[in-house]
């Protein structure tokens, strides 16, 4: 169970809504603020009680997770799915650690959305929404295409071209809007990042907590050290 601020819910309002995030210097953690350019009843609301919590539970939300769940070294990534430092990381070092540690069940890999933009925060309810079997496929092609989807212009233009990627992992056009105007799963998620993320004191992507331990980005070979350390 997470306590969050309802201006956060009220913030949700489906593709539509408007939202960024700002720094809340009291944890750390990135959290949201609304910035809406509509009023609605949910709002005018919120801002008669902003001062007042509800309780949204988490218990909804899966980790997502790929390798060996008995293995004795439990890696969990931290990354934005706008972050081009994370991007980069799944392009190289992530396909080494793949192949010589998830593929072979030394590690059990585990990949936690962060939000620090409506946009990570759309691309993360597609990926979840294509379901555990195709989300690390659906993760690879949103770091694969990031410059492309990300840089679309304006947010109309980009939900197309996450779309695009939906429909490359098989969801048809009603599972897709369906999926991206479930407002009840932005705020959960929303909720279960501000709790995992905060838990771990997570201020950057990527990061990684390795057997417990939180680190920040860094080369196959500083990692692999790690790990072998761990597993040793």
């Amino acid at each position: 169970m997470k306590r969050i601020l309802p201006m956060v819910a009220a913030a949700l309002i489906g593709v539509g809504g408007y939202f960024l995030f700002v720094h809340d210097s009291n944890d750390g953690a990135p959290q949201l603020a609304a910035a809406t350019t509509t009023t609605s009843t949910a709002a005018t609301e919120v801002a008669d009680n902003a001062d007042e919590t509800v309780e949204i539970d988490t218990a909804s939300i899966p980790d997502m997770m790929i390798g060996n769940p008995n293995a004795p070294v439990t890696v969990i990534e931290y990354a934005s799915y706008t972050c081009p430092h994370c991007a980069s990381f799944h392009a190289g070092t992530y396909k080494a650690l793949k192949r010589d540690y998830i593929d072979n069940g030394k590690i059990n890999f585990v990949f936690r959305e962060v939000y620090f933009d409506r946009y990570g925060l759309w691309a993360s309810m597609i990926a979840r929404c294509a379901g555990p079997d195709k989300f690390f496929g659906v993760t690879d092609l949103m770091f694969e295409t990031q410059s492309t989807w990300a840089r679309a212009g304006e947010p109309a233009a980009i939900i197309d071209e996450l779309r695009k990627i939906g429909r490359l992992a098989g969801m048809g056009e009603d599972t897709l809007e369906a999926c991206l105007n479930d407002n009840e799963k932005a705020q959960t998620l929303v909720a279960w990042y501000q709790e995992k993320a905060g838990g771990d004191n997570i201020d950057s992507t990527p990061s990684f907590v390795i057997n417990g331990t939180k680190y920040s980005n860094m080369s196959f070979q500083d990692m692999s050290e790690i790990l072998d350390a761990e597993i040793n």
